[in-house]
């Protein structure tokens, strides 16, 4: 028998394999395949693809925010009040994720997913206040980078006010900062 007529060979067996639902190990390698029939059309003309497209997602909430001293790892904030894609929630003054910078050390916010910030705050509280009484404004701006020094050394409440560009969308973020 001559190479490509055993190769013809080799697929025929292969393809009744397949066919027949059956392998070597005994079961089928279709068995976890979606029968095309099952799958509900997602386009109206005759013909068209049964595939499910991949539909484009919308967050029920605000991307996540980190918070980074120059040359440390990023801090993930607590998400606070917030108004996103015609929804909100609403919430008291946080603790915040703790964190550990320097006196004056350059702090930068960064988000999640791609957003634009129309406007940002920053202000701090003693750590354990629970209601913003008493908040020291650290720095403010009307567009990115969201970029302030650390506040003098001590234990912060600290919470970033953003709006984001393009509508009435706003969120806020905390973090519990140990400032050495």
């Amino acid at each position: 028998m001559s190479r490509s007529a055993g190769s013809r060979l080799a697929v025929a067996v292969l393809a009744g394999s397949v066919a027949a639902g059956c392998s070597t190990t005994g079961t089928s390698p279709l068995a976890s395949v979606t029968p095309l029939a099952t799958l509900a059309p997602t386009a109206s003309a005759a013909g068209a693809s049964r595939i499910p497209a991949t539909a484009p997602t919308t967050a029920d909430s605000p991307p996540g925010a980190t918070l980074a001293a120059e040359g440390g790892d990023p801090v993930a904030g607590q998400l606070g009040s917030f108004t996103w894609a015609g929804s909100g929630s609403d919430s008291p003054w946080l603790r915040g994720t703790p964190a550990t910078v320097g006196a004056g050390e350059p702090l930068t916010i960064r988000f999640d997913a791609p957003v634009v910030v129309a406007d940002w705050s920053a202000t701090r509280v003693a750590a354990g206040t629970t209601d913003g009484s008493g908040a020291v404004a650290l720095a403010s701006a009307e567009a990115e980078p969201i970029r302030f020094v650390a506040p003098p050394a001590g234990h912060w409440s600290v919470q970033i006010q953003v709006r984001f560009g393009g509508g009435s969308d706003s969120a806020t973020y905390y973090w519990l900062l140990d400032v050495r």
